[in-house]
């Protein structure tokens, strides 16, 4: 009689195991399925590249390209291009000039010679931030139209500015962009 019982329960537990099996298999999938999409690929950085330089021109750099790769990319820089005036490990930001200056070329010295870096009285002027427009901001070296306008902006919203470390404020302008503008710039 016991293995009667134990027959009979064996068969209730092995039917219970057989329907929960089968109603695993033919049940719908419960949820939603995952779709994985690649990351966007950034868009390349338009660097305007003039000056001294073999090509001036618009070249396309990728992003996290730095100057020195936008001068290799305009064929490198001319013979009297005054390269040490200029960070040539400095970040590019789409939109941005990179402008390479001329060494003031002394025509009492022999053409085939390679021409001293100018005196400082012969630099060219400092930018005045508090009266110069936008295009004429956009000169400086890292300022595109973007934080040329936001200077601008920020100038007109607050009034001139009464310290070259005031710019500091202006969005897009860090302290690594304040030290490479601020021996090209001037209040007065």
């Amino acid at each position: 009689m016991a293995r009667y019982g134990v027959a009979i329960l064996s068969g209730i537990l092995g039917g219970l195991l057989a329907a929960g099996l089968l109603l695993l298999i033919i049940a719908k999938p419960r949820g939603y399925s995952i779709e994985l999409v690649p990351p966007p690929t950034p868009e390349p950085l338009r660097i305007h590249v003039c000056g001294a330089i073999a090509h001036p021109g618009v070249y396309q750099l990728p992003t996290g390209s730095i100057v020195a790769d936008a001068l290799d990319a305009a064929g490198g820089p001319a013979f009297d291009a005054a390269i040490e005036a200029i960070n040539l490990a400095n970040p590019l930001e789409d939109g941005q000039q990179v402008y390479v200056p001329h060494l003031n070329l002394d025509p009492t010295t022999a053409s085939d010679s390679f021409p001293a870096p100018a005196a400082q009285s012969n630099q060219p002027s400092r930018i005045n931030i508090n009266l110069a427009d936008a295009p004429e901001l956009e000169k400086l070296p890292g300022i595109g139209p973007s934080i040329a306008q936001n200077i601008v902006d920020y100038r007109d919203l607050h009034g001139p500015f009464t310290s070259i470390d005031d710019l500091i404020r202006v969005s897009g302008i860090g302290s690594a962009k304040l030290i490479q503008i601020e021996d090209l710039i001037s209040l007065h």
